[in-house]
């Protein structure tokens, strides 16, 4: 285990996870006593279009992939067009290696409720949703019990501190379905139809949940709201790069000695994150890595300098995504994960479109051939001409994100496939496991 050095240390910006470790940090006392609510009160004293212009400002970009900036998503909803207005907050946090909103959500819900009044506030919404996954069982009991003292204390409800504004906040569990995560999908599944993405245009901003304008966000980026309410836009600018700015968690799982959520602000590299969580595990070097969780292109040890904000990144070639930084070693297979966040994909995969329902269910038996020593040269090519025919042509991201480690771990690691093919590497999966694969 190596220490970190004080200048890596100081790269720490806790600001979303400062109250994560205080004694009943879920409870609104303790929040209040915290800053909590402080923002809010701010906020009702300002013009609700000026409040769109802080977070403009404050260049608070999307925290749960896209990166799309905040204060322009918001300023897309007409105003005084008679039609109720809506949030709806993107908590169906469930691709693999992806942990940063569960934790917030479970130690510091206050945070997310106190964002949801401000954003519906500034949108001018009366009614706001939370559609959080359905397995996330005590994250959504730790919302729904905010989220009623927030109510009992005069935060929900009508005439909100005596403001004249009025929300309503719904707590909604999902069914558990990966798709969901997807904005669109999310709203019919609200709506009570099945999970699957719709067509665009229109755009949620316009013809949103219930044909309404609705702005979508993810869990970190309205819970980021507050704290720029109450520091300013300069002080969150004053953390991260010129083009990302403000702190970001970064979720650091697999081969290191600490794995867990280290808040720093964007721009940190791998190589400092790897120090703050103790070096990598005795024994192992570094592999392989993903940047923002299992649907960004991998990245190796030669991007270990590679600065992680949403531009640097997409210049390696790879996507800032979540932040969800999986990390392999020399002792794992890039083939084999491969294969597994494959058969994630090609199981949640919705089957509205046919690259991704086909394209998916095809790479897996591919796959399985390959692991169990029956793989041929000719399935790298097949591989790469289904990905060819999904990317860019599914239905929505599943089918692209699908395509990326199976992309980019045969650019970088086309020897490990070929250690299977030729048969220098033994077989992972037995007979049993290849049904269905020829």
């Amino acid at each position: 285990m190596t220490t970190p050095r004080p200048e890596t240390l100081a790269k720490l910006t806790p600001v979303l996870t400062k109250r994560w470790l205080s004694p009943d940090a879920w409870r609104i006392g303790t929040y209040e006593k915290l800053d909590g609510y402080a923002a809010l009160r701010k906020a009702f004293k300002a013009h609700p279009d000026d409040l769109i212009q802080l977070i403009k400002d404050s260049g608070l970009r999307g925290r749960g992939g896209a990166g799309f900036p905040t204060g322009l998503k918001w300023g897309f909803i007409p105003q005084g067009d008679g039609k109720p207005h809506y949030l709806v907050v993107n908590a169906d946090e469930g691709e693999p290696g992806t942990c940063k909103d569960l934790p917030l959500m479970t130690h510091d819900p206050h945070s997310l409720v106190e964002g949801v009044i401000i954003a519906s506030y500034a949108i001018r919404a009366n009614r706001a949703y939370i559609y959080i996954r359905g397995e996330a069982v005590h994250a959504a009991r730790r919302l729904r019990n905010a989220v009623n003292e927030a109510y009992a204390k005069g935060y929900l409800g009508r005439n909100i501190l005596g403001s004249g504004f009025d929300l309503d906040l719904v707590v909604h569990s999902g069914a558990g379905a990966y798709i969901c995560g997807e904005e669109t999908a999310l709203l019919d599944s609200l709506e009570g139809f099945r999970g699957q993405p719709r067509l665009r245009p229109p755009f949620p901003a316009t013809h949103g949940l219930y044909a309404s304008p609705t702005v979508v966000n993810n869990v970190g980026t309205i819970a980021s709201v507050p704290y720029i309410v109450l520091g300013g836009a300069d002080w969150w600018k004053s953390m991260g790069t010129e083009k990302s700015s403000g702190p970001m968690i970064y979720s650091l799982s697999g081969r290191v000695v600490n794995p867990g959520q280290y808040e720093c602000g964007l721009g940190i590299t791998l190589r400092e994150l790897i120090e703050l969580a103790g070096g990598m595990q005795p024994g192992h070097s570094l592999k392989f890595w993903t940047p923002g969780g299992s649907s960004t292109p991998l990245l190796t040890a030669e991007h270990l300098d590679v600065p992680l904000d949403f531009e640097e990144v997409a210049a390696a070639g790879s996507i800032l995504g979540t932040t969800a930084t999986q990390i392999f070693s020399d002792q794992d297979c890039p083939v084999y994960a491969t294969y597994r966040w494959l058969e994630f994909y090609h199981h949640e995969s919705c089957g509205k479109c046919t690259p991704c329902r086909e394209g998916n269910y095809w790479m897996v038996r591919v796959y399985r051939r390959i692991l169990a020593g029956q793989g041929t040269h000719e399935d790298l090519d097949t591989l790469l001409d289904t990905c060819d025919n999904i990317l860019g042509r599914s239905f929505c991201g599943l089918g692209d994100g699908a395509t990326s480690s199976v992309t980019s771990s045969l650019k970088y690691f086309k020897q490990d496939y070929l250690d299977y093919i030729e048969g220098r590497t033994a077989p992972r999966l037995s007979d049993k496991q290849l049904v269905g694969a020829h």
